[in-house]
């Protein structure tokens, strides 16, 4: 595929998790500002195997070798269509019959329309909830999720509460 189809080649981590900061990198070929498509990472592309010196284990008469690309997850390969989906919702909202500081009207859940806030309005209304959870329930009642599950074939932070 040459380069006057794909574009420019953006070479982005890919990650489905808060602490996974570019756990599966990929190279996103863009043209004009759109996504056109997104695909593993060959190493070969970016440095040869002498410069990136790979491990190989000999056992038992086998041999052991790294893969040649990236293991992209499926949802990081499909991460287009959700760029792209008349579903993304590109601008905070509010409910229109919710008032942080008054009437909340849980019973219009689902039901009510929303409004376009700014996010100056919306960081407010995250801050000035998180203080109100706090203050009300304690630190505890808000959960901070940061730590990682086993598979991710990275180190991160250990399982279990925040400090």
């Amino acid at each position: 595929m040459g380069t006057e189809t794909r574009g420019e080649t953006v070479y982005r981590g890919i990650a489905w998790s808060a602490f996974a900061c570019s756990a599966n990198t990929a190279c996103v070929d863009v043209k004009d500002g759109k996504v056109l498509r997104i695909r593993p990472l060959h190493y070969d592309d970016v440095a040869s195997a002498e410069e990136r010196r790979p491990w190989r284990i000999e056992a038992r008469g086998k041999v052991f070798e790294p893969g040649g690309k990236t293991l992209l997850p499926p949802l990081s390969l499909s991460y287009k269509k959700r760029i792209y989906s008349k579903n993304r919702v590109l601008h905070p909202m509010k409910r229109v019959d919710w008032d942080p500081n008054g009437e909340r009207n849980p019973h219009n859940r689902g039901v009510s329309k929303y409004e376009r806030i700014s996010w100056d309005e919306a960081t407010s209304i995250i801050a000035a909830e998180i203080k109100r959870v706090h203050d009300e329930y304690g630190p505890l009642a808000i959960m901070c999720q940061a730590d990682g599950h086993g598979e991710t074939k990275v180190i991160h932070a250990p399982h279990g509460c925040q400090a």
